[in-house]
């Protein structure tokens, strides 16, 4: 590949990555970001279709398949798994049977105590893909993919160095957040197409540090794709999936933050044991930050207080402190807990800090 060639798909990378992770190096690169991986903005009023919606949606920039995993080992030891595709639209003059306008990264994170490790990679067409039926996710070895015809059950491989996972994925509902899956970011319309599987049950191995352990627990599905999230003014966001005991009640939770650090605009779908949804808007979530901790840097909450109709207050908590994925653009994506009015575990992500 020619130097020129070389040059403009490492720009691009940084670029989108830049978006996605909401960390602009300067006002002019989140600008050119916005461009590159644009695309057509979702609209409301379109049927989320399976098993098509599982694959590609080339026509908008940002798209992703994203797992999350809270395991017990038969040690009585717990794990956090995070498995993450991304695909981004970059446009360009590139004529290779090896370049298809979409570069697909993924990341893999598993956590065990208080220790969190994070990997990356970075793929072109044919390196990476996703095909809808059978359905399957891959960048190299990485793999989420569906064990017959029909959607679940999944498997999860992922290997690096001494850190692995395997797992087994199964017997879920699945939930369209906001109006049938289009779900509304900000209060100027920037929207994506959004759908989960939140009750996934998981069994299988994970390995960390070279140790081997049988675990089983609950994952949490997500989708999602779109041309834009965030207003200019914005920077990222708070998100929190949680799942009770019993795994017959579920919880998100979306806010943004503008550059100031205030929660600009939140939404947030309650759900049943049989995946209906229930959408929480903006004027009925209250989030506080109790506790934040320096890392590195910058500084991340550890402890929130979320306010919802019909709820005694909840207090979210993490449970691995340190979760950071310190990749190309660093964010934090690790174990959440809850107490009070919502009893669970689950999984928050931190961008843009």
């Amino acid at each position: 590949m020619q130097n020129k060639t070389r040059c403009f798909i490492v720009s691009s990378v940084l670029l989108l990555l830049a978006l996605l992770a909401c960390t602009p190096a300067s006002e002019k690169s989140a600008q050119d970001g916005l461009s590159i991986a644009s695309g057509e903005p979702v609209k409301p009023g379109r049927q989320i279709t399976f098993p098509q919606d599982h694959g590609i949606h080339p026509e908008q920039g940002i798209e992703w398949w994203y797992l999350t995993a809270n395991l017990t080992a038969e040690t009585g030891e717990t794990f956090g798994v995070q498995w993450t595709l991304f695909r981004t639209l970059v446009p360009g003059q590139i004529e290779s049977r090896w370049w298809d306008d979409n570069l697909y990264f993924a990341h893999f994170a598993i956590q065990h105590k208080q220790a969190h490790h994070a990997f990356e990679r970075f793929a072109r067409s044919e390196q990476a893909g996703v095909v809808s039926s059978p359905f399957s996710a891959f960048i190299d070895d990485w793999q989420l993919r569906s064990l017959s015809q029909d959607f679940l059950p999944l498997q999860l491989t992922a290997a690096e160095t001494d850190h692995a996972v395997s797992l087994t994925l199964a017997d879920s509902p699945v939930t369209f957040h906001g109006d049938k899956g289009y779900s509304q970011k900000t209060q100027s319309g920037h929207a994506s197409y959004y759908y989960s599987y939140p009750f996934l049950k998981a069994s299988g191995k994970v390995t960390f540090a070279g140790q081997t352990f049988n675990v089983n627990g609950h994952a949490w599905y997500d989708r999602e794709w779109s041309a834009s999230l965030l207003d200019e003014d914005q920077v990222g966001w708070d998100w929190f999936s949680l799942v009770d005991s019993n795994q017959q009640h579920g919880l998100m939770l979306f806010c943004i933050r503008t550059q100031a650090g205030s929660y600009d605009n939140c939404s947030g779908t309650r759900i049943r044991e049989n995946g209906q949804a229930e959408t929480i808007s903006h004027q009925h979530i209250n989030i506080s930050v109790l506790a934040s901790l320096s890392l590195g840097d910058k500084v991340y909450p550890q402890k929130w207080q979320v306010v919802l109709a019909d709820y005694s207050p909840i207090i979210i908590e993490a449970i691995t402190r340190d979760s950071r994925n310190q990749l190309t653009v660093p964010y934090w994506e690790g174990r959440i807990k809850a107490s009070g009015g919502f009893i669970g575990k689950g999984y928050g992500e931190i961008t843009g800090r």
